[in-house]
């Protein structure tokens, strides 16, 4: 029987580490101008609010948050900077070139310096450790997965000194899970304690002279105007990084699907238990299996496991305060079982969950419409913690109306069609999961090849 976490919800365990949430600041009083308004005080928000004041000290920038900065994905993700891509490369052919993505690949992998850099520098202390992202394979279909996704990956330039396969033996040199075959090894990436990170950067920015209105609902955005709960913001421009709470937004229902994604983490461990586990190197830590985990070893030597619980709610609906359901605590639970069955005995001292943002294609964008003057940024679908910093790079870029590398690549400007009216989203989105685990179990059992029915969920919604 699954454990019944200590403590459920309360936004998530990152917060819990520092001591509980922080003290709001002031809501936004009545009618004000600006020259930048920003919507959304997570990552995206932040970093774009950060850039603009380092390019231009004398902007009027104003960030609009109607919870708190970092009560969306920025205070309760895996805590993996990675500088990976965003999905499926070939997806941005039909707004660039070859030689544009592989740009695109270069610059998302420079984000991983560039926020130590900028952390280091505001004097941010969010648990930063470089170290390998490890994938582990534990059946053939996975293994045939590992293979296939170093090769492509390698074709869009990123070389053996970032990317490679391992072995089992090597692989379990690192850690300790049961079964595993091999296993996919990405170089030059970080763990990061989430929650630290953005209650910094929210510090850092207000340093730069950005005021950041919490307890501020925005109700509407038109060209100029933002309409709040509070007051309206008129500003020439205006930067959308809602992310996976876009859909709550009027006009932008169909925009980015809100998928849900979900963690525990257990006590503190004994060093007896680190001993049979391994994981010196403190790797940001995932499987191949197509309903896949991820996990990171934390400063104080606790497991946090992360997956897709209840994937998605009708009608778009977010959960409350990062509260995980009982179905979801159990899967997670299994799965720290399966990976680290040293561990079975420790307890579960908190669970939570939150929402990602997804297009259409499952491929992030970032633009401005110069006819509005209106911005956006998001779709990050789960690599957020270092796509948004370089989505907050091009943003103020093209808030500022500049021509650079960054606006140039086909990300940029890129429009995706919007998801289908519910209850058809629903029943895509659940029925991708559905055969994703039904192929998951499948794949554990026969020991065979990737199982079609992960080829068909995956076709279903999208995500090629």
């Amino acid at each position: 029987m699954p454990q019944t976490p200590a403590r459920n919800g309360d936004i998530s365990f990152w917060y819990a580490d520092i001591g509980g949430l922080p003290a709001p600041r002031p809501p936004l009083e009545g009618d004000r101008t600006a020259d930048v308004c920003i919507v959304g005080a997570g990552y995206t928000g932040l970093w774009t609010a950060w850039y603009l004041k380092q390019a231009d000290p004398s902007l009027d920038v104003l960030v609009l948050e109607r919870e708190f900065a970092g009560f969306g994905a920025s205070g309760r993700n895996g805590g993996w900077l990675t500088g990976g891509f965003a999905w499926n490369h070939e997806s941005y052919l039909s707004h660039g070139s070859p030689e544009g993505v592989r740009a695109m690949v270069t610059a998302l992998g420079g984000t991983v310096d560039e926020v130590i850099r900028v952390a280091e520098a505001e004097g941010i202390d969010a648990d930063i450790r470089r170290t390998d992202e490890l994938m582990v394979a534990t059946n053939p279909a996975q293994l045939e997965r590992v293979a296939a996704e170093v090769a492509h990956r390698q074709i869009w330039g990123e070389g053996p000194e970032r990317i490679r396969m391992i072995g089992a033996e090597e692989s379990l040199a690192r850690v300790k899970i049961p079964g595993t075959m091999g296993a996919l090894l990405v170089g030059g990436v970080a763990r990061v304690q989430p929650a630290k990170l953005v209650q910094g950067l929210a510090r850092a920015v207000e340093r730069a002279g950005v005021r950041i209105a919490e307890g501020t609902a925005v109700t509407r955005i038109d060209k100029g105007v933002v309409t709040t709960d509070r007051g309206r913001v008129r500003a020439p421009v205006i930067l959308r990084a809602t992310e996976g709470f876009t859909a709550g937004l009027p006009g932008s229902e169909r925009d980015w699907l809100p998928l849900n994604s979900a963690q525990i983490v257990t006590e503190p461990l004994p060093a007896e238990v680190w001993e049979k586990i391994g994981w010196q190197g403190h790797e940001i830590l995932g499987d191949f299996a197509n309903a896949y985990c991820y996990c990171q070893r934390t400063r104080e030597g606790r497991i946090a496991v992360g997956a897709r619980g209840v994937p998605y709610r009708m009608g778009s609906k977010t959960d409350r305060r990062g509260q995980a359901d009982a179905e979801t605590v159990a899967r997670l639970t299994a799965i720290l079982q399966r990976h680290f069955p040293a561990a079975r005995g420790a307890r579960i001292d908190h669970a939570w969950c939150g929402v990602i943002g997804v297009p259409r294609d499952w491929c992030a964008t970032v633009g401005l419409d110069p006819a509005t003057g209106i911005g956006w940024a998001g779709g990050y679908v789960g690599v957020g913690v270092s796509t948004s910093n370089l989505a907050g790079r091009t943003l103020a870029d093209l808030a500022l109306g500049r021509k650079t590398d960054l606006t140039a690549l086909p990300w940029v400007n890129r429009k995706v069609r919007v998801w289908e009216p519910e209850p058809l989203r629903w029943m895509g989105v659940r029925g991708m999961y559905a055969l994703l685990n039904a192929a998951d179990r499948r794949e554990a059992a026969r020991r065979g090849p990737t199982s079609k029915l992960a080829t068909f969920g995956n076709w279903l919604t999208g995500r090629h």
